[in-house]
């Protein structure tokens, strides 16, 4: 009888036991449930409590063991449970193996009923069964990411994140993601707001990796637009398990580390909208896995590396405005390969070799020359083709209009040549084409005249058959093709009085005299009258910049820098007509006259669209033809930043007898709120301490533009004050640039610039380009914190010694040379730092100047200081905050 209920312990012992085995692996976590268990098992199993009070111990009726903390009760109720199974198999293994002769004697442990057994085991199986099933972060991850909210200044996104977070069971948000697996972190995606500022300078990015580091199965790397600055360590490589790594719109420099070819498993790598410089490392090619690389807005110079020849994963590569140059690699072996955008870069000059599965091309902005390839019409895929703003010649391909998958059609500022039959076919789908400053002549093909608003068409400046005023004469087309060595197509059907002036024209290219009898020369001499007698084309479109269509903008897969400045309210650049601007400025009327230049006049004018403008009129001597200009007209025309006063647009006129350039008109914007030094120091309202902040920003981040953000860049632009405006919400706009063709004759005013700085000033501005506006913001600076004007070299040497003194002296002296109307607005902490970077500014020896990057960097620096110290009180004059303001969004190129 004792034999069978033995037998029947036995047999419920192991139920119990058996089903907490088999519960999934996050239940029974292992080695460091059964390490940090160790100590209580041991003393459950060598307790001499009898069951039922092992049982208490089970269901909470005995108190936490001195030392265990309430975060670990879970593991502490785990490790309860199993000891108290453990020695319940222990004194039931001992009943069985005892004789019954010493039952009698024994313990009332060992003799417990079998009824009271079973009651103790179906107790012991029922908690086990409600232990939860939930993962358990390991408590070093837990505190890692802890660790990189501190590191990352405590965004606003991590506001939720403290000791008591379940990290890998709270919701994911599209601004931040934790994933785990098992008791390990997989993904992490943090994503600040896109006016994020640099974190303090007390960031170290060596030490925020190294807790990085502390997450080794970190498969997704996600930190966008968190302020996050500095060089990125081989540190990185650490994290050999990564698949997805986003940093961008940050604030990182230097070169791309080579470590990151040991990330072997890397599939996606974007570092978008940051600082990095040099080469491309070759790396890269190196990783198997890399299917998506984007690299797009840093200042990346050199060769693109021949090893992205065997990237055979390769999916999509975008390294868009940076400053690459040289041939493309043979890429016609990345048989994945769908999205290829090199825009604004230097690249060429022959088109790259491509596999033909390839589905956006987009070429713009660089040197690519000759003609298109022939084989290019067999690329079935192809959804977008950009070629704009080259070097191509030769005839344009017309089966790229019907290519089966073609959506977008971008050739314009090119030399293509060939004709054009209303008969051509086009594409269902296609809904944007431009054709424009070609070369192209014959009809418009009438499937590329729509009606329909989700479609834009354009082809002005060709050589087309239309009335349309944009269109050149044939004879202009001719000629031009002549000038690049091109052969033009023959054309059929031609008219005997379109003979004649096709004739003349050659004739007069190559300087061949009539040798063809009596009735060729007067031939010669009626088209001579008709000529003479025809007004000529009052405006010639080049190289100018055409809008594209608001439902482009939101179907494109990537939006150039352009578009994202048109994004923010700067009209398109354009090409303006005389009459246009006749009627703006009522046939440039006296009244209408803003002032004279060395060069011409400049007036104020209002548009048919009510808007305002400035134009600068230039006057020239006879024999200045369009293409003297075509340089300067191209570089205007990238002239469009928020803090600039952006270029509009231009015009030509033309002297009647030879059609060479009498005048050119550049149109700008109009700002409404004159200059920064009339809200200094002038009398007019005046900015608050905030808003003087603010817009030493905007001008740091319009030299950052005119500097690197155009190609190529403009130096020594001659900074004044009095060239700094301020539009109707208080955004300062840089009014004056270096162009060779705006520079006028600038009279010895004493108004200090850098070339008045310090000994050998002059020979150091072909050295150090960059610092020479330095200096002159340094001026700028200096009059924004006196609020007093400076107008000469000497006041600025006295001020800014007063400045050295202030600095190193205490608050009461910084405060005694700050202009009174915010002296009591502005913290010490804030004000200290503008001091410190004024002074650097103005240093004489230009090496020893700050660079714009580090100048923006302690001016925002400065600004988020002075906010989190209570921010600033309203000024006498009751100025509001400018709009625009806080100044804190990435670098913008």
């Amino acid at each position: 009888m004792n034999r069978v209920r033995g037998i029947t312990s036995y047999l419920i012992l192991m139920l119990p036991i058996t089903v907490m085995v088999g519960l999934p692996r996050p239940w029974s976590s292992g080695k460091r449930r059964l390490g940090f268990c160790r100590h209580r098992a041991t003393l459950l199993s060598t307790s001499s409590a009898a069951p039922r009070k092992i049982l208490d111990l089970f269901t909470g009726s005995s108190p936490v063991m001195e030392g265990e903390s309430e975060e670990n009760e879970g593991q502490l109720f785990f490790c309860v449970s199993m000891g108290a199974v453990l020695r319940l198999v222990e004194i039931q293994s001992r009943n069985f193996a005892r004789p019954a002769s010493f039952s009698r004697n024994s313990s009332p442990e060992a003799s417990m009923a079998p009824g009271n057994l079973v009651s103790s085991l179906l107790t012991v199986f029922m908690v086990l069964i409600l232990i939860p099933r939930t993962y358990q972060l390991q408590s070093s991850q837990a505190w890692s990411l802890l660790r990189i909210k501190a590191l990352l200044n405590y965004p606003p996104v991590l506001s939720a994140w403290d000791i008591n977070t379940d990290f890998c069971n709270a919701d994911p948000t599209p601004y931040l993601t934790v994933a785990c697996y098992e008791e390990s972190i997989t993904q992490l995606r943090i994503s600040g707001s896109g006016s994020s500022p640099p974190l303090p300078r007390s960031f170290l990015i060596k030490s925020f990796f190294t807790t990085l580091s502390r997450l080794p199965n970190l498969k997704v790397l996600s930190l966008t637009s968190l302020g996050i600055w500095g060089p990125v360590p081989a540190k990185i490589s650490r994290l050999s398990g990564l698949e997805i790594v986003n940093m961008s719109s940050n604030y990182l420099y230097g070169t791309i580390p080579r470590r990151i070819y040991t990330l072997r498993n890397l599939q996606t790598l974007i570092l978008d909208h940051n600082m990095f410089s040099g080469s491309i490392p070759d790396a890269l090619g190196d990783l198997p896995l890399l299917a998506l690389l984007s690299l797009k807005n840093n200042t990346l110079s050199g060769p693109l590396p021949s090893s992205f020849s065997v990237l055979k994963s390769l999916r999509v590569l975008v390294l868009s405005s940076n400053s690459l140059s040289g041939e493309l690699p043979d890429l016609s072996s990345l048989t994945n390969l769908q999205v290829l955008d090199v825009e604004n870069n230097f690249l060429g000059p022959t088109f790259p070799q491509l596999s033909r599965k390839v589905a956006t091309i987009n070429l713009r902005k660089n040197r690519f020359g000759g003609g298109l390839p022939t084989n290019l019409s067999s690329y079935f895929l192809l959804e977008e083709l950009d070629v704009s703003s080259n070097k191509f010649v030769g005839p344009f391909l017309p089966s790229l209009l019907s290519l089966p998958s073609i959506r977008y059609l971008n050739i314009a500022r090119n030399r293509f040549t060939g004709m054009l039959f209303g008969n051509m076919t086009c594409n269902d789908d296609l809904h944007f084409v431009d054709l424009s400053m070609n070369l192209l002549s014959g009809n418009l093909p009438t499937c590329l005249i729509s009606n329909s608003s989700n479609q834009m068409f354009m082809y002005a400046s060709n050589c087309l058959k239309i009335k349309d005023h944009s269109q050149h004469p044939y004879s202009f087309c001719q000629t031009q093709a002549l000038a690049v060595e091109i052969l033009p197509l023959h054309q059929k059907g031609k008219s005997g009085g379109k003979v004649t002036v096709v004739s003349g024209v050659v004739i007069g290219v190559v300087g061949i005299f009539s040798l063809a009898g009596v009735a060729v020369f007067i031939a010669l001499r009626r088209g001579s009258i008709r000529r003479a007698t025809k007004k000529p084309p009052r405006r010639i479109v080049e190289h100018a910049s055409n809008g594209f269509p608001s439902k482009l903008l939101a179907d494109a897969r990537y939006i150039s820098q352009t578009m994202k400045l048109a994004a923010l309210g700067i009209p398109t650049y354009k090409s303006f007509s005389l009459e246009e601007l006749e009627a703006a400025t009522n046939y440039f009327e006296t009244s209408s006259l803003m002032g004279e230049s060395g060069h011409g006049q400049i007036y104020k004018g209002n548009l048919r669209d009510g808007s305002s403008v400035v134009i600068k009129c230039f006057k020239f001597k006879k024999g200045q033809s369009s293409q003297t200009f075509n340089h300067h007209i191209e570089l205007i025309s990238k002239l469009r930043h928020r803090h600039l006063v952006s270029a509009l647009g231009h015009c030509f006129d033309y002297y009647l007898d030879d059609s060479s350039i009498s005048r050119l008109f550049l149109i700008f914007e109009y700002v409404t709120n004159g200059t920064l030094r009339t809200s200094i120091s002038a009398g007019g309202p005046r900015l608050t301490w905030m808003q003087r902040i603010s817009a030493a920003i905007s001008i740091v981040k319009g030299i950052q533009f005119l500097h690197g953000g155009i190609i190529p860049g403009l130096f020594d632009n001659h900074l004044k004050i009095t060239n700094i405006l301020l539009d109707q919400n208080l955004v300062a706009k840089i009014s004056s640039y270096n162009i060779p063709l705006l520079a006028e004759n600038r009279k010895t005013s004493g108004l200090p610039t850098s070339s008045s700085s310090g000994s050998n000033e002059h020979g150091e501005r072909s050295k150090h380009t960059d610092k020479v506006d330095i200096y002159d913001f340094g001026v700028i600076l200096l009059e924004i914190i006196t609020g007093q004007p400076i107008e000469s070299t000497s006041e600025v040497d006295i001020t800014k010694d007063e400045l050295r003194e202030s600095i190193l002296a205490d608050e009461t002296a910084r405060r005694s040379i700050v202009d009174p109307v915010i002296s009591r607005q502005c913290s010490d902490e804030a004000l200290k730092i503008v001091m410190e970077i004024c002074f650097r500014c103005l240093r004489e020896e230009p090496t020893q100047r700050p660079s714009a990057e580090d100048v923006l960097w302690n001016l925002q620096f400065a600004a988020q200081v002075q906010e989190s110290l209570g921010g600033e009180s309203q000024s006498c004059e009751e100025s509001s905050r400018s709009p625009s303001w806080p100044s804190r969004s990435p670098i913008a190129l």
